[in-house]
């Protein structure tokens, strides 16, 4: 097999497997290992891969996972040292969504992505010493193993969790983030993804998406202040929506769980925020503002002005004493490829040194030409984010939370 540009080898047609099937395949072991996968403790888990790897006539793997902040790629393997997401071989296979393969001198790596249904996670190093079709096959079977495995010990493992952060996290953080859902969720027809900043010192910000069989559910909230209080406003407010969501409940009748939940519990509180509910077969698109900058329509790589704008409404906790009767919904049709964009004032009220803002041109403009130049939707949030960081040198002084869903009933 020859070299590409830049070292890289051309990644193997699985489907044109030649009639040698990569090596026998001890199926037995395989049933055994995978068995014992979901018993390991998470910190022999890169032990338990390679037996893996060798099981399906591989030489060996690395699983690494994304930190915090989609900078680097830490391995599990804690003798090994982390690889950047902007400048690796490894970085190039997690941001495209794509495999990559290498030559080492010893023999062939092959990146393959490691993904938990839209949600990237980090990529796994498949060492072997030739490659076709069968053992790229492989490659791939084993990450859609280990990505499953991955999801399931991070749930309750906090060593994992410490291996993605690279600060000290502060407790609002601490409480806020456990209840944050995936970056990213999907189905065949839509796709939502997020991103917080900053990511260990966030304050009342937060985001949530959810699908339910059909339906997109998303929400943005900014809490009232930067501080403990302001995390447990947001964190009873998602917990409210979630409650009234599984439990049947319709778009106003869902805020106003959360109207009523914040006014009981934490009366002195309130929070901005946006509630979505997009039902995916026909892109209807119903959403409640509560006191919040208004939803960006981004429709043939152009924002179109005011297309979600609407009259203003109180704060989620203080509709019961400001509002109406009842909230006010708001209801359109999207198109095909259509992306809806929700954020928080932090975004746009940014600075840099000299006290010149983000903005929101700019920040449309970026999601409008990273998403031109063939980007998915969670790798333009990725390199927005990290934009905002630099325009402010790290030191953001608001939290800065984006939303971006998108509907595409003909994805294949």
């Amino acid at each position: 097999m020859k070299l590409g540009a830049e070292g890289v080898i051309p990644v193997p047609d699985a489907s044109q497997a030649p009639a040698d099937p990569g090596g026998a395949v001890d199926e037995s072991l395989l049933e055994e290992l995978i068995t014992e996968a979901q018993i390991v403790l998470p910190v022999d888990l890169s032990a338990l891969a390679n037996r893996c790897a060798v099981a399906l006539g591989l030489d060996g793997v690395r699983l690494y996972v994304v930190d915090l902040q989609q900078v680097v790629l830490v391995p599990l393997d804690e003798s090994l040292e982390p690889l950047p997401v902007d400048a690796s071989q490894a970085g190039w296979a997690y941001r495209t969504v794509s495999p990559r393969v290498t030559d080492n001198g010893d023999g062939l790596i092959v990146w393959v992505p490691l993904v938990d249904g839209a949600e990237r996670l980090g990529v796994v190093a498949v060492r072997t010493a030739t490659l076709d079709g069968p053992r790229m096959r492989r490659s791939r079977m084993l990450a859609d193993l280990l990505a499953m495995v991955v999801t399931s010990k991070r749930a309750y493992s906090d060593w994992i969790v410490a291996r993605t952060r690279t600060a000290t996290m502060r407790l609002p953080a601490e409480m806020l983030r456990a209840f944050l859902p995936p970056r990213t969720i999907g189905s065949k027809r839509c796709v939502s993804t997020a991103v917080l900043e900053p990511a260990y010192d966030v304050g009342g910000d937060a985001f949530d998406h959810s699908v339910v069989k059909n339906v997109l559910h998303t929400m943005i909230l900014d809490g009232m202040g930067h501080d403990l209080a302001s995390g447990l406003t947001t964190s009873v407010a998602m917990a409210g929506a979630r409650n009234a969501r599984r439990g049947g409940a319709d778009l106003p009748d869902l805020v106003g769980s959360v109207d009523r939940a914040l006014a009981q519990w934490l009366p002195d509180h309130f929070c901005t925020g946006v509630v979505c509910r997009l039902d995916a077969s026909t892109g209807d698109l119903r959403w409640i503002n509560c006191g919040h900058p208004p939803p960006l329509l981004i429709r043939a790589e152009r924002v179109l002005d005011g297309a979600l704008d609407s009259p203003p409404q109180p704060p989620i906790g203080l509709h019961l004493e400001l509002g109406p009767a009842a909230r006010q919904i708001h209801q359109t049709t999207l198109q095909p490829g259509d992306r809806v964009l929700l954020y928080t004032d932090g975004v746009v009220d940014a600075r840099d040194a000299d006290g010149v803002e983000f903005g929101l041109d700019r920040f449309t403009d970026f999601i409008i030409r990273a998403s031109a130049a063939g980007q998915r939707p969670a790798e333009v949030l990725r390199l927005l984010s990290h934009a905002i960081l630099d325009y402010q040198h790290n030191n953001l002084r608001d939290d800065a939370t984006i939303l971006l869903f998108e509907w595409h009933p003909r994805h294949q």
